[in-house]
């Protein structure tokens, strides 16, 4: 795709998702979502194949169907109250269908299906996008109706994405839907402390966007999108092979990585409003996205591939792939619990 091309439709998603979060009129938030969605499919057939083609038309019909839903919300809650503003608290039955239309563009259980194909059948660069910046403007919805919204639809949902997300990762060995399954357990997790608290599921999406942007950073350094190419890595860049590793334990939500913040925040937040069984089934399922986390640190770092060859390390190229956030990505990623006090006197 040519610069001034991308640009502009690069321009034209930020666009859409900051007018979603900045209006209170439900029409003009509609309108950033639509933006959005007509801009990002370029951006995921950025390299053009019948897979990209499939994937995008996958994405297309799954985002215009929640875009339908949630229009459908707004108009049963602009009859019911006379309304416009995101402002005065919508109809139960209108705030039930715009959660559904919601979970549906996030990805939620038991809408989950189009994310790991979508994400199977682009390029890494638009993985990334999907899996972060498209995110942001349904769970700032979210975030602004949360006092209206049903909590048992959003624990049954929270259940169901926490569950599909582990059981759905275990046997995949490639790596864009190992992180697609990876995004719906995340997801679910957001979703569980919105009734309670849904200022932590912000700093929740802050601290996941950044794994996530670190995690597909590091696979397009080398261009790896299975585990098997990964496994080659060690003796291409071995020092960012212990990377992999530490940003991976850190997506699984082991101490003492960042991943563990949200994580260990959660599980209090429920277990202080009575949510034991909640609390304890998350964290239990949670060792079923740690396993297949486990597994790419196995291969990425902890074996060696065998080789006939004496010459163990790989000729030298001088990598041209410009990694300039990566340091920093990988810092935040791994290195923030200890500033979980200020976090938590912010959030």
């Amino acid at each position: 795709m040519k610069p001034p091309i991308l640009t502009i439709i690069m321009s034209t998603v930020i666009s859409g998702t900051m007018m979603v979060l900045i209006s209170s009129h439900w029409l003009t938030i509609w309108i950033g979502f639509e933006m959005n969605m007509l801009a990002v499919i370029p951006i995921l057939m950025k390299k053009f194949s019948p897979r990209a083609m499939e994937a995008s038309t996958k994405y297309f019909l799954t985002q215009a169907t929640a875009s339908m839903l949630l229009m459908l919300g707004i108009i049963i809650n602009l009859l019911l109250t006379g309304q416009w503003t995101m402002l005065s608290t919508p109809n139960p039955i209108a705030s039930n269908v715009m959660t559904v239309a919601l979970a549906m563009k996030l990805g939620l259980s038991p809408f989950h299906f189009w994310v790991p194909e979508v994400t199977q059948g682009i390029p890494l660069s638009s993985g990334m996008i999907l899996l972060t910046w498209q995110k942001i403007a349904p769970l700032s919805v979210l975030y602004q109706i949360s006092p209206s919204m049903n909590p048992n639809l959003l624990m049954t949902m929270a259940v169901m994405s926490v569950l599909m997300g582990g059981w759905g990762g275990l046997n995949q060995t490639q790596l864009r839907k190992i992180l697609a399954y990876s995004s719906i357990a995340h997801m679910g997790w957001m979703i569980a402390v919105t009734t309670y608290n849904p200022t932590l599921m912000m700093l929740n999406l802050g601290i996941y966007i950044m794994m996530t942007l670190g995690t597909f950073s590091l696979f397009m350094l080398n261009s790896s999108t299975t585990t098997l190419s990964l496994s080659h890595m060690w003796n291409k860049l071995p020092l960012i092979t212990s990377f992999i590793l530490m940003i991976m334990l850190s997506l699984g939500g082991l101490p003492p990585l960042s991943g563990f913040i949200p994580k260990w925040m959660i599980v209090h937040e429920l277990t202080k409003n009575n949510m034991i069984a909640m609390a304890t089934f998350m964290a239990i399922t949670a060792l079923l996205n740690l396993y297949f986390y486990m597994r790419l640190t196995y291969a990425t770092a902890l074996t060696m591939f065998p080789s006939t060859n004496s010459m163990k390390m790989k000729w030298q190229f001088e990598n041209t792939k410009n990694a300039t956030f990566l340091p920093p990505l990988i810092i935040t990623s791994t290195m923030l619990l200890p500033l979980t006090p200020m976090m938590l006197a912010l959030f």
